[in-house]
This record gives structure tokens, C-alpha cells and sequence, in this order.
């Protein structure tokens, strides 16, 4: 199981609401399991986006080929200040559910 992630801090003025309507997709692709976005309480600026998915890192790349994964990138990037964490990590422990 690989696991993608991006840590972001949005600009002035860009709310949660904006940034979730540029990376909201309309359905899962294929190999992703699962996906969330979180907000930081103590700085409701710095968000960040993970996903879960079921296959190989070839299989990653291809799938965010297929849904223009770049695309998506482009249109949250004009709403982000900064990066911080942004890549894909292997799952090593998997605890609870």
C-alpha cells in the first residue's frame, strides 16, 4: 500500500471551500482506496491532502496520468503559498480497523 501526500499552506484570502472545489475529483480512480484532506486547528491555512493506494508505484504514476492528476495540481497550485511534505511514501505499519 503506497500513500501520497502534499502538505500546503493556502494564500490569504483562500478558504477551505475554494481549494476543495479545484481537488475535489468526482470519482475515486482506479488502485486509490481512499483519500482525505485535513485542517490544521491551531492554523486553519495549512492543510493537508493523503491517499491510499493499492498497487505498485508504476500503478500510482500511471493512474494519476490517466485522471490528469496534473491538471488537478495546476488548478489548487494558484491557491497554495507554499509546500511543505509532498511525495509518495510505502505504508511500513498499519494499526487499528
Amino acid at each position: 500500500m503506497l500513500c501520497a501526500l502534499t502538505v500546503r499552506r493556502l494564500r490569504a484570502g483562500v478558504s477551505l471551500d475554494d481549494f476543495e472545489r479545484a481537488w475535489r475529483l468526482d470519482a475515486m480512480p482506479p488502485g486509490w482506496v481512499r483519500a482525505y484532506t485535513v485542517r490544521r486547528l491551531e492554523d486553519p491555512a495549512e492543510i493537508v491532502s493523503f491517499g491510499f493506494f493499492d498497487g505498485s508505484i508504476d500503478d500510482l504514476r500511471r493512474s494519476q496520468r490517466e485522471f490528469d492528476y496534473a491538471g488537478q495540481r495546476r488548478r489548487t497550485d494558484e491557491l497554495v503559498e507554499s509546500t511543505g511534505a509532498d511525495g509518495v511514501y510505502e505504508v511500513v505499519l498499519e494499526q487499528g480497523g
